[in-house]
């Protein structure tokens, strides 16, 4: 299957996404992938969700993680957890980010892709220097 890095992100923060609703509501979650990467990425997102959300954490001024709607946040673990874990350029990461919240997030407004760009350039400053 051919699939494009900007599929593979959606799906994996449509996962991410899911699994933060079913946790809201204790219940349990098992994701289904159509694009086996997908899991992988997943999987290690899972893995290390308590770096991954203590590092957003601290990049939000003033703002609580658990204050971001659900596919916020999502989209923002996954940025995050790809400037800590790839060596993908952090202008392309932060972009995608950028692009995938102004597809699913933003209301006509503009200011959610804006504050998922100021967020992850703050967190890339502090783990790529």
């Amino acid at each position: 299957m051919n699939v494009t890095r900007r599929e593979l992100r959606i799906e994996v923060m449509n996962a991410i996404y899911q699994y933060d609703l079913y946790l809201s509501d204790k219940l349990p979650f098992i994701p289904y992938f159509e694009i086996e990467e997908a899991q992988q990425i997943y999987d290690q997102i899972i893995d290390k969700l308590e770096f991954l959300d203590q590092t957003i954490e601290k990049h939000l001024y003033e703002y609580s993680l658990y204050r971001l709607a659900f596919l916020d946040r999502a989209i923002i673990r996954l940025a995050v957890f790809e400037l800590a874990e790839t060596d993908l350029a952090k202008e392309i990461i932060i972009d995608e980010a950028v692009e995938i919240t102004k597809e699913f997030c933003d209301l006509d407004d503009a200011k959610q892709h804006r504050f998922t760009n100021k967020v992850l350039d703050n967190i890339a400053k502090t783990l790529r220097g």
